[in-house]
């Protein structure tokens, strides 16, 4: 019997990995979920244990077992590598035999500033002699669920982004990514660059919304701290809007685009489209 655990299992993306993985795993295959609070675990319809990324006393007891672990990324940046070093740590110790870690678009190299701790973890799981998995996602699609609801209050999309080409995809498409490399054979040592079949600009996404939402938005571009001063305007904290503003400049210099189609490859199928998700997001206001 082959144990799987998820970290992060009540979040966004951990949700819909433990669904995928629930629609996958054989007759040979067990799943755990892992949170902070187990309770809220409840309705994923799999055993939970309590693991905390900032409480390693937790983690020993949570990866009892475990025989394939996915470490969903810490969502508390600037803290993720200690974070992160106790999870790869308390695997090791209890004989986790291979992690799996989403990581960001081509972490090596990445010009987005968020990709530092993605590297230095990594690193960590390279080097702990585990077997591993590395997941480098790109952007989501629903990360511009937001501004297509503040472009159509404010009449135009704005950011930093430049020209820049952004291979997104569902949050959807890389959950059913993870379900497969976790499940299946062939997955060891393995990194794959993960991001939408078709890529887009900020000012294609613009003329996407205006088609759809009949009504012209453009796309305004502004300097890195230009932007950043304005999301900081609409209430956002100022390392968070540095940090968006930042990741908007990296996607101008090539951060978020990735052409090889490894996800759908992964999926066995398109990933899906920016037309559609727009559709959704428009029902949904």
């Amino acid at each position: 019997m082959t144990t799987i655990a998820v970290t992060g299992s009540t979040g966004q993306l951990g949700r819909l990995v433990i669904e995928k993985l629930k629609a996958r795993v054989s007759g040979q295959q067990s799943i755990v979920a892992l949170a902070r609070d187990p309770a809220k675990a409840a309705d994923l319809g799999v055993k939970a244990r309590a693991a905390d990324y900032g409480q390693p006393e937790t983690l020993a007891k949570a990866l009892a077992g475990i025989d394939v672990l996915l470490l969903i990324s810490s969502d508390a940046i600037g803290q993720r590598v200690a974070q992160h070093r106790n999870v790869v740590e308390a695997a090791k110790a209890a004989g986790v035999g291979r992690i799996a870690y989403t990581s960001i678009l081509r972490a090596d190299v990445t010009p987005i500033g968020l990709g530092q701790e993605h590297r230095a973890t990594e690193t960590l799981i390279a080097e702990s002699g585990l077997g591993f998995t590395l997941l480098r996602n790109g952007w989501y699609l629903e990360n511009y669920a937001g501004a297509i609801a503040g472009a159509l209050h404010a009449g135009a999309f704005v950011g930093a982004a430049g020209d820049g080409r952004i291979s997104a995809a569902a949050r959807a498409d890389y959950a059913e990514a993870a379900a497969v490399a976790l499940t299946g054979e062939g997955h060891v040592g393995k990194t794959y660059e993960l991001g939408g079949d078709d890529s887009f600009s900020m000012a294609e996404l613009a003329a996407e919304v205006s088609r759809q939402a009949g009504r012209s938005l453009p796309y305004n571009d502004l300097p890195e701290a230009e932007y950043a001063k304005m999301l900081e305007g609409i209430g956002l904290p100022a390392p968070v809007a540095a940090m968006l503003a930042q990741s908007d400049v990296g996607a101008s210099k090539g951060g978020l685009v990735e052409n090889g189609r490894q996800l759908s490859a992964l999926i066995g199928r398109p990933t899906t489209p920016l037309p559609a998700f727009v559709e959704g997001v428009l029902k949904g206001l």
